[in-house]
């Protein structure tokens, strides 16, 4: 199925089983990378799904709380900061991806992944740039993603303390850029992405 095939469809006209794909985590200095899978139940519609960068974080919960009720299934996995330094950010973002899709236990006749990429699947797959503001079940994915990943920022924040994972969940604010130069980088911090790299070359 092609690009503009897919784009011709309209939801009736979708396979029955359509999985949504999204991550959350590519860009951050630490972290793991996470991703998300899920399959909408027609019968059961969400109201409200968007990008989940476009929602606030309490609609964000409300929202993955309904869409791990609702839906026929929904899957999360993660690639680690060691698999992200080991394979570069995006494989790891790909592999994130596979795992999540494997993991749901329902038929999938079609997958949806927001982006440029796709991950290797076992099943036809349809990348689709901006997908997180089209396809709701890309949307579901996105929000599950960053719901789960916030979560694990939080705890990362609990074992290393003083960087505020909790608050700008690894990416590169000035606080984080500050907390980095009088801590030095922890064991959550991704060591292949350029700053950290630089930061750790300038203390040898």
């Amino acid at each position: 199925m092609t690009q503009a095939t897919l784009f011709a469809l309209d939801g009736a006209g979708l396979p029955q089983h359509v999985a949504g794909c999204d991550e959350a985590g590519r860009g951050p200095w630490a972290g793991p990378v996470v991703a998300a899978a899920v399959v909408l139940d027609p019968a059961r519609p969400i109201a409200g799904l968007a990008d989940s960068k476009q929602l606030s974080a309490r609609r964000r919960e409300q929202l993955a709380a309904q869409i791990r009720a609702n839906s026929l299934g929904w899957s999360v996995a993660q690639s680690s900061v060691e698999e992200i330094d080991r394979l570069n950010i995006l494989q790891a973002t790909l592999l994130a991806m596979q795992r999540a899709v494997a993991g749901l236990r329902c038929p999938i006749d079609l997958l949806l992944v927001d982006g440029n990429q796709r991950p290797q699947v076992p099943m036809p797959c349809q990348a689709v740039v901006g997908g997180d503001a089209l396809h709701p079940q890309i949307s579901a994915a996105s929000i599950l993603a960053k719901v789960w990943r916030d979560r694990l920022m939080a705890d990362l924040a609990r074992q290393y303390p003083g960087y505020g994972f909790e608050r700008h969940s690894g990416y590169g604010t000035a606080a984080h850029r500050a907390a980095l130069l009088t801590l030095g980088p922890c064991a959550a911090h991704r060591r292949s992405f350029a700053p950290i790299r630089r930061l750790l070359a300038a203390s040898r």
